[in-house]
């Protein structure tokens, strides 16, 4: 019996429709998504600024669609504030939905830790002040960063347009520049990174901790599901059991 079939997971999603993220159903594909859109309006803080306050406002919403658990999609959104900020809405969205919730942020972070890393290398869309503030909220979480290089992006929906290579030789350059990195972190859930660890780490050796994978990896284990993934890095590959 398939026990993925029926689980139903919320989604808080960036776009200003309600659209699920691509890379979830081609990794779970017997689970249903329900998302809900807060529309993100560039990457930059102005942009995510009213996306942000809609957050527990459409969190609220999906809790009332008999969900096993809420996944808010989009690193920068749940992190540019700052890591208490990010605490404190998480804590909200636990209290007022009564639910199951993480974030993209803290999917990463989870993830950083399931393969065992403190030292991280970075690869983002971000431009320099979105790392910037990236940065200080994996500090805040534990880890030292040792390098950290964006694409620069700062049009919301402008990350689609790289490319798995373009992917694959950033985050390559961010393992160069780091001393002693135990994974690399590509963050940005507009990247489409499903195809990207395996060769990375096969490449480099270096464990591979993506925005979208975590999430969706982490909204399976909030509702109860290893999260388990063949064939797409050591991340997924490892997680055969729920911890407690």
């Amino acid at each position: 019996m398939n026990m993925r079939e029926h689980l139903k997971i919320g989604l808080v999603v960036p776009f200003a429709t309600d659209k699920i993220p691509v890379e979830g159903p081609l990794m779970y594909p017997d689970v249903t998504f329900i998302p809900k859109g807060v529309g993100v309006r560039a990457l930059t803080p102005e942009g995510y600024d009213a996306a942000f306050d809609a957050i527990l406002p459409a969190a609220k919403e999906l809790a009332k669609l008999d969900i096993d658990a809420i996944m808010v999609i989009g690193t920068s959104l749940t992190f540019y504030r700052g890591y208490d900020a990010h605490q404190k809405l998480l804590q909200q969205l636990r209290d007022e939905t009564g639910l199951p919730v993480s974030t993209m942020s803290e999917a990463v972070v989870d993830g950083l830790r399931s393969v065992g890393a403190k030292r991280v290398a970075v690869a983002t869309a971000y431009s320099d002040l979105v790392n910037d503030r990236l940065a200080d909220f994996l500090r805040h979480a534990g880890f030292e960063v040792q390098s950290m290089k964006g694409f620069g992006i700062l049009e919301f929906g402008g990350a689609e347009r790289m490319t798995e290579q373009d992917i694959i030789k950033l985050a390559g350059t961010a393992i160069g520049e780091a001393k002693t990195p135990d994974a690399v972190l590509i963050s940005c859930g507009g990247l489409m990174t499903l195809n990207c660890a395996a060769p990375i780490e096969s490449k480099h050796g270096t464990p591979v901790v993506t925005s979208t994978q975590s999430a969706f990896w982490k909204a399976l284990r909030l509702a109860g599901d290893s999260g388990h993934v063949a064939g797409h890095g050591k991340m997924l590959e490892q997680s055969a059991a729920v911890p407690a």
